[in-house]
């Protein structure tokens, strides 16, 4: 609608023919269009389409007020983010207004009063859908003045007003988020004494300040969001209050690498600049995937905490600088990433998953490395044979030649920052090695192969079939007698 043919006053809003509508069914009836036209509301969310959007829409064809459950990073806040969308784009309300007063509905006293004074020549403004999100991250420090309101002893005195006068109070963020979206994170971390407080405003709609007797029916959509943890164990939430939200939803991790790529390629944030000039091979992808899988099996992990998401799109971040750096330190204009640059990414680990007393003892760097290892090692199985199958077959084994090589005595040092040429020619110093990929892999590019054959080195090395030593600047690889005593020297 254009702004200047928009109502600018009350009679002008009656005479439009407005039709005054709670959010939950602005909501439920923009929804029904989007279903019945084929868009999506919500627009880069991967990997719930037949689980998690199917149980939320049917909770906004319902009319309810949510609360997302789940473990860190699994999109809860983005979803709720995401159903501004299914708002109208401006609706009207009572120019000057806290609470946004509906002008065909008005609840507060200020309403009441200005419509009282000025009849249909009450002025009227207009809120956008970007404005109607309210967001308030749930702390132990978080009162009853700060969510619902308080008396305001100064307003009092200002208007020389009355402490029984509605027009003392001071609104809190709830209120103030009539006829909006109110997402709250985090829910059990409020005090219970706090989730007491929000009783009457999602059942009955009546405000409770120190006594103060009013009935003020807010118009709120609530989202809640929490981990299940949290929810369920610690007694963290009240059970009345968890009695008076509608709809329950469980989220969850990508249940396929190709999901989970999705996701991190979408928002990891890498700029134009990295993306052209810095090659990130799939295989490199799936590496990264299978790390975060592997935390979220690990003994060594605490499984209830979750391994976030962030995880694998930090880690990609770091991927592409640890490469970037290597080009701007050989002052190239291009490189590809590497399995070795893997090695590079460990701060995006160790800060994001949270250790059980084992992991502990352990060692947050050392758990990180066990997590990359087992994660070459389920991608090396995807690519190639299994080496423990191919010394009990009859057939013969694919990696003797590469295996002799290194028993004869030699061994091969890459460097994580010697240049893309040198490296490769590093790699193909190993007898059989690039042999084994091109076989494999003939129509693989030049730089995929690459990566497969440190892939090679990486994996036979997981399987105890060499030694793979780390050096200041890279891994030495040799054979693992070799390998065993240069340890046991470095020990001494």
């Amino acid at each position: 609608m254009n702004k200047k043919k928009m109502p600018q006053n009350l009679g002008e809003l009656i005479k439009s023919g407005y039709l005054s509508k709670s959010i939950k069914t602005e909501m439920r009836d923009n929804l029904i269009s989007a279903l019945q036209n084929g868009s999506n509301p919500f627009e880069g969310i991967h990997g719930y389409e037949d689980t998690v959007i199917p149980q939320l829409e049917t909770a906004i064809l319902s009319e309810h007020n949510i609360i997302l459950l789940g473990l860190r990073g699994q999109a809860k806040t983005r979803i709720a983010r995401l159903m501004v969308n299914l708002l109208d784009e401006q609706i009207p309300y009572l120019s000057g207004s806290e609470i946004y007063d509906d002008p065909l509905n008005p609840i507060s006293a200020f309403a009441h009063n200005l419509i009282a004074e000025l009849g249909n020549k009450a002025p009227i403004s207009w809120l956008s859908r970007s404005e109607r999100y309210v967001e308030k991250l749930a702390t132990p420090d978080v009162s009853v003045a700060d969510l619902i309101g308080d008396i305001d002893p100064i307003k009092a005195a200002t208007l020389k007003l009355h402490f029984n006068d509605e027009r003392v109070i001071h609104y809190g963020i709830i209120p103030r988020s009539n006829r909006c979206l109110f997402v709250l994170n985090e829910l059990p971390d409020l005090q219970a004494r706090i989730q007491v407080s929000l009783f009457n405003i999602l059942q009955e709609g009546d405000l409770q300040i120190r006594g103060f007797k009013l009935r003020l029916p807010l118009d709120v959509q609530f989202i809640f969001t929490a981990n299940p943890e949290d929810y369920t164990n610690r007694g963290s939430i009240v059970t009345p209050l968890k009695d008076r939200i509608d709809s329950q939803i469980l989220t969850h991790y990508p249940k396929t690498i190709a999901l989970a790529k999705r996701v991190t390629t979408q928002e990891a944030q890498i700029s134009e600049a990295q993306r052209k000039n810095i090659l990130v091979s799939d295989i490199l992808l799936d590496l990264i995937e299978h790390i975060a899988m592997e935390a979220r099996t690990s003994d060594w992990v605490d499984q209830k905490s979750g391994v976030s998401a962030r995880l694998t799109i930090s880690a990609l971040e770091n991927l592409y600088s640890s490469a970037e750096r290597r080009m701007l330190l050989n002052k190239d204009t291009k490189t590809q990433a590497r399995i070795s640059d893997i090695f590079g990414v460990l701060p995006s680990i160790t800060g994001k998953v949270e250790l059980v007393y084992e992991g502990e003892l352990e060692g947050a760097k050392n758990v990180a490395q066990n997590l990359i290892g087992k994660a070459i090692r389920t991608l090396f199985l995807e690519k190639f044979s299994n080496p423990e199958k191919a010394k009990k077959s009859k057939q013969e084994n694919p990696y003797a030649t590469i295996l002799n090589w290194f028993n004869d005595g030699y061994s091969v040092s890459a460097l994580s920052q010697s240049r893309d040429d040198h490296y490769l020619n590093t790699l193909l110093t190993v007898e059989g090695l690039g042999e084994l990929v091109k076989s494999k892999y003939p129509k693989n590019s030049e730089s995929e192969k690459l990566i497969l054959m440190e892939l090679l080195l990486h994996g036979l090395a997981e399987f105890s079939l060499l030694s793979r030593t780390p050096l200041a600047r890279g891994y030495e690889f040799s054979d693992l007698m070799s390998g065993v005593f240069k340890g046991m020297k470095d020990a001494e």
